[in-house]
């Protein structure tokens, strides 16, 4: 009931996937989250207990303010807060807990993120809170030998939260201080009759992990190992201990233990990922979202295609009913709206990026300028009907002006609803080894070369167990020296960890109603609101999240466009530039890229060299081959020398040939599986979707189930 995950920002250092399966390891029936201050990690500890059979119980040590939450006289280092654990019952209780979590950070924040009595009076309903660890006020003032005024605490808080919701909490740990607490809380919970509960304070899995707990602190308060007055917590107790030891612990109070599994049956949380969130698009009178999107897209139409014929306009119908039946037209309004702001307002905006280019919904609103039946785009990996999830339009402005939209969208919807995203830097494998070595006191020279023998990885971070059997280097000196192997092993245990979090650069959420109705915020170092949940969390549980991305590139071409329009005194529509212009394929051909936008990499540039593009779908094969598969996988030698002339083309099926001709008969593109399938097998669009999504992200028990059905398909074919 007391456990501080990789969330608690280096202090915990339970990884959410090692907490859950020790959770599932040790049979526990339910286990709780109480990050310092926060709830970041909520979503995805809720879904990963789940999934393992673990009940799930969202809770937050919070920090309450000596005084008022809004006091700002205590010097730094003095004791201006006192924790305090509280955990949520039911649907109330978290929307209590997320209101209370905000506040603290939004209004409370002074060296930590801090409630008051009164907002914890106000927002009780639905928690159950607990006296937490020796920073708690009910054991500080029992260790000060204060035990009248300990007395009038718990009494505050048993009339905070009720008769049956407030706790006091005991542990073991070897620590002094925490048995003079233990004896005071025995004795106030038996004059009081206020329920006693046994925990750890979790902060590590495994009792040898302390000492790498330790170097976590460490890194947190920017000193080293041999400093002596460094921030630590004196014990090696503060592990997952398993059911028999805490029974073993705690045989002289076993109504703690008891009443530590009364808790857990009365939080009863459940979360619903069912419904989607969108924002109200203002509309005019009498007038419904499916009807005015409709009717916007049979306006612009015919300016996109002038001699539109039934095949445009039945794709059109199709997609606009999808669109319709999936509840998504406020979505498609959205952008649209705001991406007709930027144009009016000058500001450049890109061609569009990603899946939304398969849609003629998103041409025809000028969302994107890719005609996506010129390249046999396909709807379906936009938006599959089969599978109900939030569409995902990322879309490019000019670099300076991206303020301005995020002013436009604020205006519009109210700065209530609408917050930019946190994200969470971790700790990667060169980095950990960094981090570690400073702390432990090895040279920066050493630590450099350490970290430097770590193999770069493609595409992807590479771990440090995985570096040890790819570099025989690193192999060696970790086997030589005992100071570097337990450098090395310390960062291993420390890998993947969050180690601090910052605002996304260009996610952005807008909500129906106030976001501090539905997630915890938190103010950026800008002075900014920040949502404290992460993108994969908010598209979690039904919230709009968009991807403002600011690009350099577009501020650039508008510069250039300037600079044309003044020296050479002409008109330049950027969006009317030939796509076949044979000094620009002979520029690329040279690789003479530098300052291109995802060209101009060494890589990328050598790869155009060897391929030497002629047309424009020979730059949309080269960022396709571009990537950590074709580059590892002698795709890329293959398809130039194709495309040369010097390998056959060949097809394993000839009923392929039409679908893979315009890439020497490689499958290069995500679509062309799925053309491949509905070709062969008899599958639809939205059943494609499903089987190019499962190899995309490479999840074995959908392909396994789609290949039973894809070989049966072809059979019938």
């Amino acid at each position: 009931l007391h456990v501080h995950t990789q969330y608690s920002l280096l202090d915990g250092a339970c990884l959410l996937t090692r907490l859950v399966e020790k959770a599932v390891k040790l049979k526990l029936p339910a286990l709780a989250m109480t990050d310092h201050g926060n709830i970041f990690g909520a979503i995805k500890f809720y879904n990963l207990c789940v999934k393992h059979g673990v009940k799930p119980i969202i809770g937050c040590e919070v920090y309450v303010a000596v005084g008022s939450r809004f006091d700002r006289e205590s010097k730094p280092g003095s004791n201006n807060n006192y924790h305090l654990i509280l955990l949520a019952k039911n649907e109330k209780g978290y929307a209590n807990l997320v209101r209370l979590v905000s506040l603290a950070n939004l209004e409370g924040f002074y060296y930590k993120p801090r409630v008051d009595k009164e907002i914890l009076q106000k927002y009780s309903e639905g928690l159950l809170a607990s006296s937490a660890c020796l920073k708690g006020e009910i054991p500080s003032l029992i260790v000060a030998d204060n035990l009248p005024k300990a007395y009038k605490v718990a009494d505050d808080y048993l009339n905070i939260f009720g008769k049956g919701n407030f706790y006091l909490e005991i542990m073991e740990n070897g620590l002094e201080e925490q048995k003079k607490a233990n004896a005071g809380l025995l004795k106030l919970s038996k004059d009081l009759d206020i329920p006693l509960i046994a925990t750890n304070d979790i902060h590590y899995l495994e009792k040898e992990e302390s000492f790498a707990h330790e170097v976590i602190l460490s890194i947190q308060t920017q000193t080293t190992l041999d400093d002596p007055n460094r921030f630590k917590f004196n014990s090696d107790t503060f592990y997952f201990r398993s059911p028999d030891e805490m029974k073993a612990i705690f045989k002289e109070v076993p109504q703690a233990i008891k009443n530590t599994l009364e808790v857990t049956q009365k939080c009863n949380l459940t979360m619903d990922f069912s419904k989607i969130y969108l924002p109200n698009f203002p509309l005019p009178e009498h007038v419904t979202d499916d009807e005015y999107l409709t009717d916007i897209c049979y306006k612009n139409v015919n300016g996109k295609y002038p001699k539109a014929d039934n095949t445009i306009k039945e794709r059109l119908e199709y997609e606009l009913n999808v669109i319709k039946k999936m509840g998504f037209s406020s979505y498609f309004l959205i952008v649209w709206d705001l991406i007709k702001f930027a144009r009016e307002n000058h500001i450049p905006v890109g061609p569009g990026r990603g899946s939304a280019a398969g849609s003629i919904v998103s041409y025809v609103l000028n969302i994107t300028d890719v005609d996506p039946l010129i390249y046999d785009l396909l709807f379906e990996r936009f938006l599959n009907p089969a599978r109900i999830s939030m569409p995902d339009i990322d879309i490019d402005f000019c670099y300076e002006k991206r303020s301005e939209i995020l002013e436009y969208v604020t205006n519009k919807y109210g700065k209530e609803r609408v917050a930019q995203i946190i994200t969470f830097g971790t700790m990667q494998a060169r980095a950990a080894i960094r981090d570690v070595g400073r702390v432990m006191g090895i040279s920066y020279s050493e630590v450099d070369k350490i970290a430097k023998m770590i193999p770069p990885a493609i595409g992807q971070q590479i771990n440090l167990k995985e570096a040890l059997s790819l570099s025989p280097e690193l192999a060696e000196v970790y086997k030589k020296g005992e100071g570097i192997k337990r450098l090395i092993d310390v960062a291993i245990q420390l890998e993947g960890l969050s180690r601090h979090a910052s605002t996304h650069a260009a996610g952005v959420v807008i909500s129906d109603k106030p976001l501090i109705d539905r997630v915890p915020l938190i103010k950026g170092p800008e002075g900014e609101i920040v949502t404290g949940f992460d993108m994969g969390s908010l598209e979690k549980i039904g919230l709009l999240k968009m991807d403002f991305l600011g690009l350099k590139t577009l501020t650039v071409i508008e510069g250039t466009v300037k600079i044309i329009e003044k020296t050479q005194n002409k008109k330049l529509d950027i969006t009317k530039i030939p796509l076949d212009d044979d000094k620009a394929f002979a520029l690329l051909s040279k690789g003479e890229t530098i300052g291109t936008f995802q060209l101009e990499s060494s890589g990328m540039r050598d790869i155009l060299k060897k391929i030497n593009p002629s047309q424009f779908e020979d730059l949309i094969a080269v960022l396709a081959l571009y990537r950590p598969g074709p580059l590892g996988s002698g795709m890329v030698d293959d398809f130039i020398s194709r495309k040369q002339g010097k390998t056959q083309i060949s097809y394993i099926h000839q009923e392929l040939k039409t679908i893979l001709r315009p890439t020497y008969g490689i499958i290069l593109y995500q679509e062309q599986i799925m053309q491949i399938v509905c070709k062969l097998a008899g599958f639809d669009m939205s059943r494609a979707d499903l089987l190019r999504k499962a190899i995309g992200k490479k999840i074995p028990e959908i392909m396994d189930k789609q290949r039973h059905l894809f070989v049966e398909g072809c059979r019938k074919n």
